[in-house]
């Protein structure tokens, strides 16, 4: 897909903050540091259109990016490392779980795990979690560009094992450095939203 416009049209924390175009969405999801900022620079061809941070936990509000006027991704505060409080993130917690159960416009969770190491227990958490209210899900494992092409065939069996994913749902290989994967995300999403259409 051709991305001619791209902003951050809204931030929200609250239902009554989100957007009432009924555009559809795609969260993305995972841990503090996977690269989702990277992810969406890349994606929309924006260099500082989403904060990149060497300090994990930067995003706390639920940010959606307008794309090309047809669809929003909505990145979500990433889980595991942020030094939060704990009442505080019990409180991300509930905005990020009240989102993604209860909102229409999502069609799809893009969930990021970084394709160098086994996915954590909150990644697998996460995956379960969204199994269980039947979201569907696209993998995307980042940061390829650290893993020699002979190996990336075995990192992405370990990730399928240690998920237990289900055959159905996506895996793809990601680099916001090279921009490996681009395509083929890009490709997935938009089966995805024909899919959501149906």
């Amino acid at each position: 897909m051709k991305v001619t416009k791209a902003e951050l049209e809204h931030v929200a924390v609250k239902p009554e903050q989100y957007p009432v175009t009924r555009l559809p969405e795609l969260a993305l999801a995972g841990r503090s540091n996977v690269g989702k900022s990277s992810f969406i620079n890349k994606m929309l061809n924006r260099k500082g259109l989403a904060r990149t941070s060497g300090q994990p936990g930067k995003t706390q509000t639920l940010n959606f990016y307008e794309i090309n006027e047809m669809l929003y991704f909505v990145d979500v505060p990433g889980y595991g490392y942020a030094k939060v409080s704990k009442s505080e993130r019990a409180a991300w917690g509930r905005m990020i779980e009240t989102y993604l159960s209860e909102r229409e416009e999502l069609k799809a969770v893009l969930q990021l795990v970084d394709a160098r190491h086994k996915p954590s227990e909150d990644d697998k958490l996460m995956y379960n979690w969204m199994k269980h209210f039947e979201i569907p899900i696209i993998l995307v494992a980042t940061k390829a560009d650290k893993i020699s092409k002979s190996k990336w065939q075995k990192h992405l069996s370990i990730i399928s094992k240690e998920l237990d994913r289900d055959p159905d749902d996506p895996l793809l290989l990601f680099s916001s450095e090279s921009g490996y994967g681009k395509e083929e995300a890009w490709k997935t999403i938009q089966s995805h939203l024909q899919l959501a259409k149906k």
